[in-house]
């Protein structure tokens, strides 16, 4: 069966005419539900410890490190594997009407996560299963919304459109930082039920309001280009959460059969989707698309700088809870809701940049704008590397206002971009396309930020640790034994805002020691102390993998071509 395409205007038949004001409609109901989907991909990096302690799991417990995995990852992991088949879906059946289910989808699972009652491994797993299912329908969301804006905008203001969803996409992931920072010590079920009251009413908004407008194209399913494409990204992902875990007497596990099993084994799948896309006469995802100049190197840019800017999170988290905050007086217990506090310059860049950015490509097009700011994104990693680890926090706070303007000066004009280079009856998979390439890439930032971080600590910490809990009276035995666990347990005990040292020490050891001797290696001096170095060869490797990534997505950005609209526009 040849596929049809139908262009609709209107919710149904009998309905008129979208109005001049209906894009406006239509972009705040799908900013607001990108907005609620991001903030729910941040909002317990923070909320973790008090996450933890309400069901009683020890987090850094033996066996436990892949429940806190999961929770973190899960989520980014199912929004990046099924935004391409939800887009395509959308292209088919109607944009809209997935976008409305991915708003209800995502409402009914925030009341299950919120009415969580279990405790122990049962209820982490709990946690772990809604989040996912909550990530279908923020997948919906993500999925459909850059479509039904380009569909609502004409096309000389696009860019101002798309910025404005975009940017408030990127924020998000940052502002679910505070939020989360601020809920979870009063109540840690807050975290969850706070995007009930938001689901519920964007849910209702959107089903009242949005209305069926662009081109649908009726098509049978492709069922093998949809296993191939999930089976082979999740195997890729799953292997790359694993990787930065330790694996026998190795600090992290890529060495472990079972991860290059995943690794190899997912691109070989992700390879036969390809091929399979090829041949079917209804493709899940038209790989000819890769063909458009602008589509192309405007999505390699997108995965670069989101290679650049995904770990950067959990590496500042790291740098502010771990080492900074205590240092300036404040308990490792409180460094969460801080952390995120002292991280909103970088939001700030991008609320400013973003919108601005997008209405100047609009007249000017997408390369300058995206181009300069990778480069301006390059020289703010530049600057926090030549940063000392007790930085000034004016300079810090500069540094992050800087790369936040850079990223919002790339992300919008670069999504706009992206869209009006896309064929209308495809804008669905297109811009589901766009939105895998930028999760995965956060994902797979995630593992190559982790592991040069532990590569930087296990050079040196070992040996620095060691010696200073036996200079506190820690016998020799017990410091070795310390010193010799994974790095990995020492840096998420730092993002989560547990007091590394006792949770390394545990209570039976501390009792053997001094009053004095306890309160200094529990106190705010210690382990910033310890740290700082390692901390800081780790940073180089970090940033300067950063600084290269973004250069390249640069020189990706330049290569798009002039303003380019796709004609069937």
């Amino acid at each position: 069966m040849a596929e049809t395409a139908i262009r609709t205007e209107g919710r149904s038949p009998g309905h008129d005419a979208p109005s001049p004001h209906y894009k406006w409609i239509a972009l705040s109901n799908t900013t607001l539900g990108v907005l609620m989907a991001t903030i729910n991909s941040s909002i317990l990096l923070i909320a973790l410890p008090d996450i933890f302690r309400g069901i009683g799991v020890d987090p850094l417990a033996a066996g436990n490190t892949s429940l806190l995995l999961w929770l973190i990852m899960g989520y980014l992991v199912v929004t990046a594997v099924l935004v391409v088949g939800l887009g395509r879906m959308g292209d088919m059946f109607g944009r809209v009407k997935m976008y409305n289910a991915g708003f209800a989808i995502f409402t009914f699972f925030s009341i299950m996560l919120a009415i969580t009652w279990m405790h122990g491994t049962a209820g982490a797993l709990w946690l772990i299963a809604m989040r996912i299912f909550q990530g279908v329908g923020g997948a919906m969301l993500m999925a459909n919304s850059s479509a039904i804006i380009t569909d609502a905008f004409p096309r000389d203001q696009r860019g101002l459109g798309l910025g404005l969803n975009q940017v408030a996409g990127i924020a998000g992931s940052f502002i679910g930082l505070v939020v989360g920072g601020l809920l979870a010590p009063v109540e840690w079920h807050l975290v969850f039920v706070v995007s009930v009251p938001i689901g519920l009413f964007g849910t209702v908004w959107a089903y009242l309001r949005l209305q069926m407008s662009g081109v649908r194209r009726h098509a049978r399913m492709d069922w093998w280009g949809n296993a191939t494409f999930a089976v082979g990204l999740i195997s890729l992902l799953v292997g790359i959460t694993y990787g930065i875990q330790p694996y026998g007497d190795h600090t992290m596990g890529w060495t472990n059969p079972w991860v290059l099993t995943a690794l190899i084994g997912g691109v070989v799948v992700l390879a036969i989707f390809c091929v399979v896309e090829t041949r079917v006469a209804e493709p899940m995802f038209h790989i000819d698309l890769f063909k458009i100049r602008a589509f192309t190197f405007g999505n390699l840019a997108s995965l670069l700088g989101s290679l650049g800017r995904g770990g950067l999170m959990f590496v500042l988290i790291i740098w502010l809870q771990g080492i900074w905050l205590p240092q300036h007086g404040y308990s490792f217990s409180k460094t969460p809701l801080w952390a995120g506090i002292y991280m909103l310059p970088l939001t700030i860049g991008f609320l400013v940049a973003g919108p601005v950015s997008g209405w100047l490509s609009d007249r000017f097009g997408a390369r300058l704008f995206a181009t300069g700011g990778m480069v301006v994104a390059a020289l703010s990693f530049v600057w926090l590397l030549e940063m000392p680890v007790d930085f000034r926090y004016w300079e810090f706070a500069v540094a992050l206002l800087l790369n936040g303007i850079g990223m919002g000066l790339f992300a919008s004009p670069n999504r706009a971009g992206i869209m009006n280079s896309l064929p209308a009856a495809q804008r669905g998979v297109g811009a589901g396309m766009t939105t895998t390439f930028q999760n995965s890439a956060m994902v797979l930032s995630i593992g190559i930020f982790f592991s040069l971080m532990i590569a930087g600590l296990a050079s040196s910490l070992p040996h620095n640790l060691s010696a200073g809990l036996v200079a506190q009276g820690v016998s020799a035995h017990q410091a070795a034994t310390i010193a010799d666990l994974p790095p990995v347990a020492i840096l998420f005990a730092s993002m989560l805002g547990y007091n590394p040292v006792q949770t390394l020490l545990g209570d039976h050891t501390l009792h053997q020691l001094t009053a004095a001797q306890q309160h200094y290696l529990t106190g705010r001096t210690f382990f910033p102390e310890v740290i700082s170095g390692p901390f800081a060869d780790g940073l180089t490797v970090a940033f300067g993998f950063a600084i290269a990534a973004c250069l390249v997505a640069a020189l990706a950005s330049a290569l798009r071509g002039g303003k380019y609209v796709h004609l069937d526009d």
